[in-house]
């Protein structure tokens, strides 16, 4: 249900007051205050000068939850600086707690990217991605809720009530670009914080940099002062061979559409690095015959494009030659078992 319609009920003097400290929210958001904005400044200083910076070394876990294909992995992608997490139109995506990092200043994110929380079925691979999403938000210092600005819908309800009120949460009105009326933000935050004590409202786009520059000095202040947890030149701590499988997930969902079911996954059978040269084999694995066929494609050109695609991304991650050799395989009711689920590396 979109908050929008709610009917605004009378006003207490207290709630007048709590509607108030609401609107100075909304307003520092928007307009980000020159205090504010020194601090974003200093947050996206060039990388020889980051590790210089001067205070006490700030490090911690955030983890970025919300539903399916709400923007998570975009925003993961934009606050590391480089694509960690793949990205499509297709729900359910994103099937693994991806860790994103950035240095910035003497602060070290630790960004914990999690699968959108799975409510319509009730197959073994989704209860595996149920497991990784309360895994990643019960030992984290601050939780980031994304949300869609202006909407609030039963999904996202069932993603904060799995929220641990003992963490403070910062709700993230993503996808800002897309509200054309800035001033029914007001109304909806005022909803928003009746349904969660949020520590702070950030209204933002993932793809909006000044945006993404703001964020960081908004979270930094919820990291404990102590030392780095990685070096500050590193981006991820998942493998390169999880990467490769990732990166053909995503090639191969972005040019099935709607067609493939969300249950297709890729699995990684070679391996090897030999110098700048990695040589990489991997099975796509479907449902059905019918499915196959669609990942193959007429005469191989879809299979052909999803390798092609998935090779480019992984020379321009890696800056390496890749070689890369992909078969298609029908294992009929995989996601439905709990053994074979675990086999494809799902936690």
């Amino acid at each position: 249900m979109n908050a929008k319609s709610a009917t605004p009920k009378p006003q207490s003097k207290s709630q007048s007051e709590s509607n108030d400290d609401l609107e100075a929210m909304l307003s520092r958001a928007l307009r980000k205050p020159a205090a504010e904005v020194a601090a974003s400044d200093e947050a996206v200083l060039p990388e020889e000068e980051q590790v210089e910076a001067q205070g006490p070394q700030r490090c911690g876990f955030v983890a970025i939850v919300g539903k399916p294909n709400v923007g998570k992995s975009t925003l993961l992608n934009a606050l590391v600086g480089q694509k960690v997490s793949i990205t499509s139109r297709k729900a359910q995506t994103t099937r693994h707690r991806i860790t994103g990092l950035r240095t910035v200043g003497a602060t070290q994110f630790v960004f914990v990217d999690t699968p959108g929380f799975q409510t319509r079925h009730g197959n073994a691979l989704n209860r595996s991605l149920n497991k990784t999403v309360l895994g990643a938000v019960s030992d984290v210092d601050v939780i980031v809720f994304v949300v869609e600005a202006g909407n609030f819908n039963l999904a996202d309800a069932k993603v904060l009530d799995l929220l641990p009120k003992s963490i403070p949460v910062i709700l993230v009105a993503n996808k800002l670009d897309m509200v054309h009326r800035r001033s029914e933000l007001a109304p909806w935050l005022r909803s928003m914080q009746e349904r969660h004590p949020f520590a702070e409202f950030v209204p933002m786009s993932a793809k909006n940099a000044k945006d993404v520059q703001r964020f960081y000095a908004i979270v930094e202040k919820y990291l404990p002062e102590q030392p780095w947890m990685y070096d500050a030149d590193e981006l991820t701590d998942r493998s390169e061979r999880f990467m490769a499988a990732e990166m053909v997930r995503e090639k191969l969902f972005r040019l099935t559409g709607d067609e493939l079911p969300y249950t297709s996954t890729v699995v990684i059978d070679k391996f090897e690095e030999e110098g700048r040269l990695r040589r990489i084999a991997a099975t796509i694995v479907v449902e059905r015959d019918g499915h196959k066929g669609m990942v193959i494609g007429e005469k191989g050109e879809k299979l052909k494009r999803i390798g092609t695609e998935a090779r480019q991304e992984l020379e321009k991650l890696w800056d390496c030659k890749v070689f890369l050799e992909l078969w298609v395989k029908v294992r009929s009711g995989w996601a439905d078992d709990e053994a074979r689920v675990r086999s494809f590396g799902y936690e």
